[in-house]
């Protein structure tokens, strides 16, 4: 398997200000995007020389890791990133599942005149994606699309919620992306959902979502 090298959309990390907080993001990217795969060993020192940053920092970094079930310890065997199997994904759907709808609803019905310019914007880029080959760009897309939703409940303990589950969803999608077709149609599926939001349906926002995370994990399925 030919790991990608995509980035995952992080703007928190812009304004990181502890070297712990740096490190946590710039790791959680090495293990999102596969550069540290799947059940392999994590070595603090080789982390430690690869970001140029102290133990403390980088030990910290993998606590908060840990307890978002990226990475797991082991007692006397050590530290590795966690595994990811098709039970991972129907965990997950479950949640998503549960509160993406949800969130889409809400959305809709809180989304201010600034959150619709911004799906304005969101909604452009969309109908510019014709024939996409850079997979780069699509997933940056996604990446934005699900974190806007999310801003657009205006509900602080939701958004974080989903934004960690979406991590670890986004994970699973690297693991797969090599053998999902059509990635471009997938992210073209958000266009429903963001103009329900935009017109305030809020019951086509949640379906739309429905289907979407409901998609998803089919199209995921096939290929684990």
């Amino acid at each position: 398997m030919t790991t990608p090298a995509l980035p995952i959309h992080q703007p928190e990390a812009a304004d990181a200000r502890s070297l712990s907080d740096q490190a946590y993001y710039r790791i959680r990217e090495l293990i999102v995007t596969l550069e540290l795969p799947p059940g392999s060993l994590v070595s603090e020192r080789d982390l430690m020389e690869r970001l140029e940053l102290g133990r403390t920092p980088v030990r910290e970094a993998l606590r908060a890791l840990a307890r978002e079930r990226l990475v797991e310890v082991y007692p006397r065997r050590g530290m590795f990133v966690s595994s990811v199997d098709v039970r991972d994904l129907a965990g997950l759907s479950e949640v998503r599942n549960t509160l993406e709808p949800t969130a889409a609803r809400l959305a809709a019905e809180r989304a201010t005149d600034s959150d619709r310019a911004t799906i304005d914007q969101l909604l452009s880029e969309l109908e510019h994606v014709h024939g996409e080959s850079d997979e780069r760009a699509l997933i940056d897309l996604d990446q934005r699309i699900h974190r806007h939703v999310y801003q657009c409940t205006h509900n602080p303990f939701l958004e974080e919620t989903l934004n960690e589950y979406y991590v670890l969803t986004l994970r699973i999608w690297f693991l797969a992306l090599e053998r999902v077709a059509r990635l471009e149609d997938a992210i073209k599926e958000h266009r429903a959902l963001l103009v329900a939001i935009r017109e305030g349906d809020a019951l086509g926002a949640e379906e739309a979502m429905r289907r979407h995370v409901v998609g998803f994990e089919s199209a995921i399925r096939r290929v684990l």
